[in-house]
């Protein structure tokens, strides 16, 4: 097996047709459907199907994607380590942030790893668990910033608790239920959740605790800038950290609704592979983000 054949392999995946896959990588047709059938009679395994449209995976070749992205996401690894051996290029890092890190542990970590790494590319993607765990997993991503799982955790992931974010419930400014002091009053209105109903999120366990249903009228979003839209310019209310609704723009648009009952923090942390040391360049991004999240658990 050769790396190339690992290569065109996983370009045929993105790509979704042969052509494609061997225009971007600069060969022929001819030649990456060689490459594909050897890679194909080495494991005894058809990896894709060939169609009008294109090509699709089989079912093994499902199952050898995930170890073709972690074999591609080592050999690059090594080069950017033997690179900065070299003196040269200060290597890549991609991670994944959940909505609720985004404004609260991204930024000031940024600021801190440019110090070390000015040169450095660094790639971020937004999600929840269920987005991002795969792709810690298969090491498209180096690692990622989220809550504690409420199911078990995959065994080839590793989660270190890092803070418990307060969070206060948030309307835009001049929200007609403002002047709520509990959730019951608040039962009948829109919200916004990051996480679907019955993962056992913060607003679903706030509700739980009073002994009631979580609300009907449930948006469910993914998108932290979406969020803070929809909340700032509907009647849509959030569970949102207090920096939020204090600071710049959230000061401006948006209001912290004094509710009685104290409101469910989540656990923070900090997912990676249980058996890939991270780059030197993915570490010390980690360790800003450590560092970050030390200072806003001592704050409180």
């Amino acid at each position: 097996m050769r790396l190339n054949q690992i290569r065109d392999f996983l370009e045929v995946v993105e790509s979704g047709s042969l052509r494609a896959a061997a225009g971007k990588i600069g060969i022929s047709q001819p030649a990456i459907t060689k490459s594909i059938r050897q890679l194909e009679q080495e494991l005894h395994a058809q990896l894709l199907h060939r169609n009008a449209r294109g090509a699709a995976m089989t079912p093994a070749g499902q199952v050898f994607l995930e170890r073709a992205r972690v074999i591609q996401s080592e050999l690059r690894k090594a080069q950017e380590q033997l690179a900065l051996l070299r003196g040269g290029a200060e290597g890549s890092v991609a991670f994944g942030a959940a909505p609720i890190t985004c404004m609260l542990v991204v930024p000031d970590a940024m600021l801190q790893f440019r110090r070390n790494r000015p040169g450095a590319s660094v790639r971020i993607i937004e999600g929840v668990n269920r987005v991002l765990l795969p792709l810690v997993r298969d090491e498209t991503l180096d690692f990622a910033i989220s809550q504690n799982p409420n199911t078990k955790l995959d065994a080839g992931l590793r989660f270190k608790p890092l803070f418990r974010p307060k969070l206060n419930v948030v309307g835009r400014r001049g929200h007609p239920l403002g002047s709520a002091k509990s959730l019951r009053q608040l039962a009948d209105a829109s919200w916004l959740m990051f996480y679907p109903p019955g993962t056992g999120a913060m607003l679903e366990t706030a509700f739980a605790g009073l002994g009631l249903p979580l609300p009907r009228a449930i948006v469910h979003c993914e998108s932290y800038a979406t969020a803070l839209s929809l909340i700032a310019k509907t009647d849509i209310l959030g569970l949102m950290s207090p920096q939020i609704a204090s600071e710049g723009w959230g000061q401006r648009q948006l209001q912290k609704i004094e509710v009685e009952e104290e409101i469910p923090s989540p656990l923070v942390g900090l997912y990676t592979r249980a058996d890939t040391p991270l780059t030197p360049t993915a570490a010390s991004l980690v360790q800003a983000v450590t560092a970050t999240a030390r200072q806003l658990a001592r704050r409180g």
